[in-house]
Formats: structure tokens, C-alpha cells, sequence
């Protein structure tokens, strides 16, 4: 066994990346505060090929030096928006017929293997602050809560640790990697 080289990957170019189909999933990023979380959470949004990142409230935008440390440049790839708040960007996905995930721990929350999805839905995510988790104005805006079940100590994974846990299970159960 041997680990292959960059050339023998066959990845795309920023030109073949910004013309293929992306997977109809948008990242919601609900006040973020640290720009390496941002940045890798961009370089995953890469890797799914997702259709966008939103970026709501303080969470910073490119270009910026410590997004660009995780991000390796995956913000030339991403379609990115910014919205002031949060609940700005909900609306908007909605009115584009998007279905809200909340990924935050809630009376309601339904664990993550027991959601479902299909290759038709057009799936928003949102990940919330560091500290404070998802506002209450998108919790409650939401159409569904999400839990990743955990079985530690600890009450939650890291945000971007968090977006390619989600994303992951979200593109197979919509039969797309």
C-alpha cells in the first residue's frame, strides 16, 4: 500500500469546481467567532461540493488571513453570502424552498441517525456560536432540530468537527457520494 500523490487524485480546478453540479445543502453559520473554525468549515463545504456557505452576524468574512489557514483556499470555490442576522438568512432559504436544520440540543431534537433524507430536498444547516449555540430566534424558525448523539463528557463537538459530521451523513441518506 502507498499513499497516493496529489496529481494521482483527479481533483477538480477552481474553473471545473465552479461549473460542477453542487450538492443542494447550505451552510449556515449562526455568529461564529473563531475564523479557523470558518475556514474549515469552508474547506469541508469544498470537499461535499455543497452549493454556499452563509455567514450571519459576527461570524467574519473572506478574505481574511486566519480563514485563509484552514480554509487552504477553498473560498475562491465556495459560493459564500453575508447576512447581518441570521434570521435574514432563514428567510431567504425558505422562500427557496429550503427545509431548516438546526443542529443544536433541544426539547424536540431528533438524533441524527434517525433523520431522513431524500435526493430531491434542498437542505439548510445551521451551526451555532462556540459558546452559545444556535439563537433562539433560528431555533425557532426552524423545521427541525438536530442532535449528534455523543457519549462523553463533554456537551458538544467542535462547530467544524460538528459541519462534517452533518454533512457526511446528510449526503449519503440523500444517496450523494
Amino acid at each position: 500500500m502507498r499513499k497516493l500523490k496529489n496529481s494521482e487524485l483527479n481533483r477538480l480546478d477552481v474553473e471545473g469546481y465552479k461549473k460542477a453540479e453542487k450538492n443542494p445543502v447550505i451552510v449556515v453559520l449562526d455568529n461564529i467567532r473563531s475564523q479557523n473554525n470558518i475556514g474549515s468549515v469552508f474547506r469541508t463545504a469544498d470537499a461535499f461540493r455543497i452549493q454556499g456557505v452563509y455567514l450571519c452576524g459576527i461570524t467574519a468574512r473572506p478574505p481574511h488571513r486566519e480563514i485563509q489557514k484552514t480554509a487552504l483556499g477553498a473560498t475562491e470555490t465556495v459560493d459564500w453570502k453575508y447576512f447581518s442576522n441570521t434570521t435574514e438568512a432563514i428567510k431567504e432559504l425558505k422562500k427557496d424552498g429550503y427545509l431548516i436544520l438546526v443542529l443544536e440540543q433541544t426539547d424536540n431534537s431528533i438524533n441524527l441517525k434517525d433523520l431522513t433524507a431524500s435526493n430531491k430536498d434542498k437542505l439548510a444547516i445551521i451551526l451555532g456560536n462556540e459558546v452559545k449555540g444556535v439563537g433562539d430566534e433560528a431555533v425557532q424558525l426552524a423545521d427541525k432540530c438536530v442532535e449528534i448523539p455523543q457519549f462523553g463528557t463533554k456537551h458538544s463537538f467542535n462547530v467544524a468537527v460538528s459541519c462534517g459530521i452533518v454533512l457526511w451523513d446528510l449526503l449519503l441518506k440523500m444517496n450523494r457520494i
